[in-house]
C-alpha cells in the first residue's frame, strides 16, 4: 500500500511538470539524502533524536512510563479515572479480563518501544559510517538506550523480534520473534556489556542525561537478575541460574563502591523537581521546561494522574489500592506480614491508629492529609478523585509535583510536569544485590543491605508534618535484628526482600515485573483479588490465569503484518 501511494503521488506531480527529465534530477524538499546525513554533526543530531525518543510519553495508549502495566497488573494501583470505560484498555490490564491480542493499549506499548528502538538503530547506522572523537562513546550510549527499550519489551511480551542497525529495512519481514529467552536476554546483555566497556565513568560536560559506565553496570545487573530466573514455556520459573547471580553481586559491588552514588538521606528527595538528577539517581529520562517551546518537553503519561482540584484539574488515574496502603503497616517496627490487610487505613480519620512506614505518605495522598509536602493543601476525598465511588480516594504522588513547582506545566485540559523519571536509582542496586545474595544462600550478607534501606526510611519524616509541625502519621520503622524481631533464615530474608521492594518502589511501575521475576504473579494476584474485590466492585470478576497473564499478548496487527511469522504467547 505504501508503494502504491508513492507511485500515485509521483503520477500527480507529473501532471504539473509534464514529467520533464529535469524533474527527475531534483531533490525533494524536506527529504535528507543518506550522503547528507553521513557527517559527524548529523550523526550527533540522530543521537539527540534517539534520546528524545526515550521521553516520548503518550498517555493515550502509548506509555513509556512503566506504571500503566507495572502497577495496574500488580495489585499496587487501580486504573482510576472516570470509570471502567475510561481508557478501557487499562481496565482490561488491571482485571486481566478481555485483554486480547486486539487490545489497542497492548499494541501501543509494542509500538512506542519499537519506535524508540528505531531511533537508536538509525543513529547507530550513521555513527558506524563516520569518524570523530566521541564515536565509540556515542555508539555505547545508543546501545544502552536500545537495551533499555528491549528490556521493557522483554518483560512485557517475552518473545519479540530483535532488530539492530545491521538489518536492512527490506529484511525486517524475515525476522520472527522466535529467539529463546536465553538468546534474547543475551542480545540485551551484549548491548549493555558494550556500554559498560565503552562509556565514561562520569558525565562529560555535565550531560547528566547520558548514561555512565556505572549506569550501564547497574542496568546489566538488573538484566542478569531477571535472566537468572529461568522460565518454561508456560511462563513458570523452573531454575535460578547462580552464575548470573554471582555476576549481579559483582556488578552491584562495583557500582556501590565506585560510582560515587548513595542513598539520599531523605526518601522524599527522589520525588521532587528541585532534587532530581541527585546523588541517588543512576540514570533518568530527562524532561524539560521553559525550553523555548510552548509547553516544554513534559511527561505525557503523567498528564492523567493529577487531582481533579482547582490548582490542577485532571484526571485521577493511577490510584493506589487499599491493599498497597495497608501493606505499609508495621508491627514492632517491621512489616506486619500476616495481619497487614485486616483493618483499613483510610486517611487522617484513622491513620494514627496504626504504626506505619513513613514511605506510605511519600507515595500515597489520602483524605485530610497534606498533598506533596504542602501542609495546608489537604486532599478532599469527595472532590479530588475523579470517581471515588469506583476507585476510592487514594492518589499516587511520587510522579507528581506541587502546583507551584518550577517543573509544573499545564497543558490544558491536562496537567503535566517536567520532573525527570528515574529508571535506576541506587536503592535498586542495593536491593538487587541483596536479592542475589539471598538466592545464593548468603542471606546474612544481605541483612545490612536491606537494613540500610529501612534506616533511610525511618529518618524520612521531616516533610511529613501538618500545619502545626506535628507528624502526620504514627511512624515506626526498625531494622531487622536476627533473634530479636525476626529469625533471619533464607526463607524469611527473601520475604523481607520482596516486601522491601514493594514499599520502596510502590507506584513507580516495577511491582508486576518483580512478581514475574519471582514466579509468584498468579498466587499473589489471585489472593489480592479475593479480598480487594470486596472493597472495589470493578474487580468483581477479576482473575489471573496462570500460564497466560504473566505477559501481554503479541498484538494481532503485528502478527498479521509479519504474515504470521510472529508467534503468539502462551494461552492467548
Amino acid at each position: 500500500m505504501k508503494h502504491i501511494q508513492q507511485l500515485l503521488t509521483l503520477g500527480i506531480l507529473c501532471l504539473f511538470v509534464s514529467c520533464s527529465e529535469d524533474f527527475l534530477d531534483l531533490n525533494p524538499k524536506g527529504i535528507a539524502s543518506e550522503n547528507l546525513l553521513t557527517t559527524p554533526e548529523n550523526a550527533e543530531k540522530m543521537v539527540i533524536a534517539a534520546y528524545s525518543g526515550q521521553g516520548n510519553e503518550k498517555y493515550n495508549l502509548k506509555p513509556l512510563s512503566p506504571w500503566p502495566y507495572g502497577d495496574l497488573r500488580s495489585g499496587d494501583a487501580y486504573k482510576g479515572g472516570a470509570g471502567v470505560g475510561d481508557r478501557s484498555q487499562w481496565h482490561s490490564a488491571e482485571t486481566f479480563i478481555n485483554l486480547t491480542p486486539t487490545d489497542r493499549g497492548v499494541r501501543g506499548k509494542w509500538e512506542i518501544e519499537f519506535q524508540a528502538i528505531s531511533r537508536t538503530n538509525q543513529a547507530l547506522y550513521f555513527l558506524n559510517k563516520v569518524d570523530f572523537a566521541e564515536k565509540t562513546t556515542r555508539i555505547a550510549e545508543m546501545r544502552f538506550l536500545r537495551a533499555n527499550n528491549y528490556f521493557w519489551l522483554k518483560v512485557n511480551f517475552r518473545y519479540v523480534p530483535f532488530i539492530d542497525e545491521n538489518v536492512p529495512v527490506t529484511e525486517y519481514n524475515t525476522i520472527g520473534n522466535d529467539l529463546s529467552d536465553a538468546e534474547l536476554w543475551g542480545k540485551i546483555i551484549e548491548d549493555l556489556q558494550y556500554a559498560v566497556d565503552n562509556l565514561p565513568t562520569t558525565h562529560i560536560d555535565g550531560a547528566v542525561g547520558r548514561p555512565t559506565k556505572y549506569a550501564a553496570q547497574a542496568y546489566l545487573a538488573k538484566v542478569l537478575l531477571f535472566a537468572a530466573y529461568e522460565q518454561d514455556e508456560t511462563n513458570q520459573v523452573i531454575n535460578i541460574n547462580t552464575e548470573k547471580l554471582d555476576r549481579v553481586v559483582s556488578l552491584a559491588d562495583e557500582v556501590l563502591q565506585l560510582s560515587g552514588k548513595s542513598l539520599f538521606s531523605d526518601f522524599a528527595n527522589n520525588f521532587t523537581c528541585e532534587t532530581q538528577n541527585g546523588i541517588e539517581s543512576l540514570w533518568a529520562i530527562q524532561f524539560s521546561h521553559n525550553d523555548g517551546t510552548p509547553t516544554g518537553r513534559v511527561n505525557g503519561t503523567n498528564q492523567v494522574v493529577y487531582p481533579m482540584v482547582e490548582e490542577y484539574g485532571c484526571c485521577g488515574y493511577h490510584s493506589p489500592t487499599q491493599n498497597l496502603v495497608n501493606s505499609f503497616k508495621t508491627s514492632n517496627g517491621i512489616p506486619d506480614f500476616e495481619n497487614y490487610n485486616a483493618g483499613n487505613i483510610e486517611g487522617a480519620i484513622n491513620i494514627q491508629e496504626y504504626s506505619i512506614d513513613p514511605r506510605l505518605l511519600h507515595t500515597v495522598a489520602m483524605d485530610g492529609l497534606p498533598y506533596k509536602y504542602k501542609a495546608d493543601f489537604l486532599l478532599n476525598a469527595k472532590t479530588w478523585p475523579r470517581q471515588p465511588e469506583t476507585y476510592g480516594s487514594f492518589m499516587s504522588m511520587k510522579e507528581t509535583v506541587i502546583y507551584d513547582s518550577p517543573c509544573y506545566q499545564p497543558v490544558n485540559p491536562w496537567k503535566a510536569d517536567s520532573k525527570n523519571r528515574d529508571v535506576i536509582r541506587i536503592a535498586d542496586v542495593i536491593l538487587w544485590k541483596a536479592e542475589a545474595l539471598i538466592q545464593l544462600g548468603k542471606e546474612q550478607e544481605a541483612l545490612s543491605l536491606i537494613n540500610s534501606i529501612r534506616n533511610r526510611a525511618a529518618q524520612s519524616t521531616t516533610r511529613l508534618v501538618d500545619i502545626n509541625g506535628q507528624p502526620t502519621g504514627n511512624f515506626d520503622v526498625q531494622p531487622y535484628v536476627d533473634g530479636i524481631n525476626c529469625i533471619w533464615s533464607q526463607e524469611f530474608a527473601f520475604k523481607a526482600l520482596q516486601w522491601e521492594r514493594r514499599l520502596e518502589f510502590a507506584c513507580e511501575g516495577f511491582r508486576a515485573y518483580d512478581l514475574l521475576r519471582w514466579g509468584i504473579m498468579s498466587e499473589t494476584l489471585n489472593d489480592y483479588f479475593l479480598v480487594e474485590k470486596t472493597r472495589r466492585a470493578h474487580l468483581s470478576n477479576a482473575i489471573f490465569t496462570k500460564g497466560r497473564d504473566e505477559y501481554l499478548p503479541i498484538p494481532k496487527d503485528e502478527i498479521d503484518l509479519s504474515r504470521n511469522l510472529y508467534k503468539q504467547n502462551s494461552g492467548y
